[in-house]
C-alpha cells in the first residue's frame, strides 16, 4: 500500500522572511530616529510659547545649540564664534539657501542671541528660525 505525504498548500505564508523583514525595519527607525536626535543638545532648555510645536526638522536644517554659559554647539562640537562663523560661510559656499534653526536656552541674554544672529548674516544666511516648545499642562 502507498501512502500519500500530505503537501502543505500553495499559499502558506512564510514566517522567517517576514521575522526578517520587521527586525530589519525595526533597526532602520531606531538608527534613524537616534540621528534625528543627535543635533538636539540636552543641556538646552527653550523656551516656551504658546504657538510652540514639537521640534521637526529638515533633513538640511543646521541646529546650533546655545547653551546658558553662552557656548554654540552643533553636532555635539563646541565651538567659538570664529569658528561658527567660519563653518557657517563653508556651509553657504555649497548651499546659498541653508536653513538655520538656533536653539537657544531660555535663560541667556538677548545680546548672546543678537550675536549668533549677526554672525549667520555675516555668513550669508538669512533663513534662521526659532526653537520652542509648548508649555507642559
Amino acid at each position: 500500500m502507498k501512502f500519500k505525504t500530505p503537501k502543505p498548500p500553495a499559499s502558506a505564508i512564510q514566517l522567517a522572511p517576514m521575522i526578517d523583514i520587521v527586525f530589519l525595519l525595526l533597526i532602520f527607525f531606531l538608527v534613524t530616529w537616534q540621528f534625528s536626535r543627535s543635533e538636539q543638545d540636552s543641556k538646552v532648555k527653550v523656551p516656551t510659547s504658546s504657538q510652540g510645536k514639537e521640534e521637526t526638522r529638515a533633513i538640511s536644517e543646521i541646529n546650533i545649540n546655545i547653551r546658558q554659559g553662552g557656548e554654540l554647539v552643533i553636532n555635539g562640537e563646541v565651538l567659538t564664534e570664529d569658528q561658527l562663523l567660519t563653518k557657517l560661510r563653508a556651509i553657504v559656499d555649497v548651499h546659498e539657501n541653508q536653513p538655520v534653526r538656533l536653539r537657544g536656552d531660555g535663560d541667556i541674554t538677548y545680546q548672546t542671541l543678537m550675536g549668533v544672529i549677526d554672525i549667520c548674516q555675516e555668513a550669508g544666511i538669512w533663513n534662521i528660525s526659532f526653537a520652542t516648545r509648548k508649555p507642559r499642562g
